[in-house]
């Protein structure tokens, strides 16, 4: 697939929350080179790297301090931004605390539930308490993971990880139950194995491997209704 230097969008208003660093910052600056407006969220009040893009580019990123940890760093979140209307939310916040190569004694319980309670229930609330702001017709996004799939997995490993987003695609394909007939595009959004801090040194993608094309495919469903499982190319991902 061929990338322009600098794309448009028809995403004209984005909010992404999980930008502090790695995917989510890459995400929203992506978005900003495309001539998109985009409001990004950060779990710390200075010093991250997209701080550091913002001052180094100038280029006009608002940015939102909340840790989805805290329903009410959401909510106070939704009242800042209320009148404001976004053609594109984006949930990419996520946390890996260990390799978690198979459960059992070596994951401590507060790691454990810390993860579900980040990628789960923290990720569903955003959607939940920001889903007001997105136009009708707009994009809701979450950011899965192959590994999310339990058709796939057949080697283990990553469990803990595994099991958090699997939960995040049935709870997302819930809420996706709960508003058939909206028009909006519901993507659970897998975007390969790639080396941020999360992803590890070892992982095969770049970030400018996978987020240009990530943004194609988001871009790319614009107007199309219901949900999907998506890799960055755009292809489906089995359930």
């Amino acid at each position: 697939m061929q990338h322009d230097e600098h794309p448009s969008t028809p995403h004209r208003d984005v909010l992404v929350i999980g930008a502090s660093r790695g995917l989510g910052a890459a995400i929203a600056e992506t978005y900003a080179d495309r001539g998109a407006r985009v409001v990004a969220t950060v779990r710390a009040p200075s010093g991250t790297p997209l701080h550091a893009y913002v001052e180094r580019t100038g280029t006009p990123i608002d940015i939102e301090e909340v840790d989805i940890d805290h329903a009410e760093q959401v909510t106070a979140l939704h009242d800042r931004l209320s009148g404001r209307h976004f053609d594109l939310l984006f949930v990419v916040a996520g946390i890996s605390l260990a390799a978690q190569d198979a459960i059992g004694a070596d994951v401590a319980t507060e790691d454990f539930t810390r993860m579900m309670l980040t990628n789960v229930l923290g990720v569903m609330r955003a959607v939940e308490t920001l889903q007001d702001l997105v136009t009708p017709d707009g994009t809701i996004a979450v950011m899965s993971s192959g590994q999310g799939s339990v058709t796939n997995n057949t080697t283990g490993g990553f469990e803990v990880y595994r099991a958090t987003k699997s939960a995040l695609n049935q709870m997302f394909r819930s809420y996706a139950a709960r508003h058939a007939g909206e028009r909006r595009p519901l993507l659970l959004m897998a975007p390969g194995w790639v080396k941020t801090t999360l992803g590890g040194s070892n992982a095969m993608l770049e970030i400018s491997d996978s987020i240009p094309p990530l943004v194609d495919t988001l871009d790319a469903q614009h107007g199309t209704p219901g949900l999907q499982f998506l890799d960055r190319t755009g292809e489906p991902v089995a359930w």
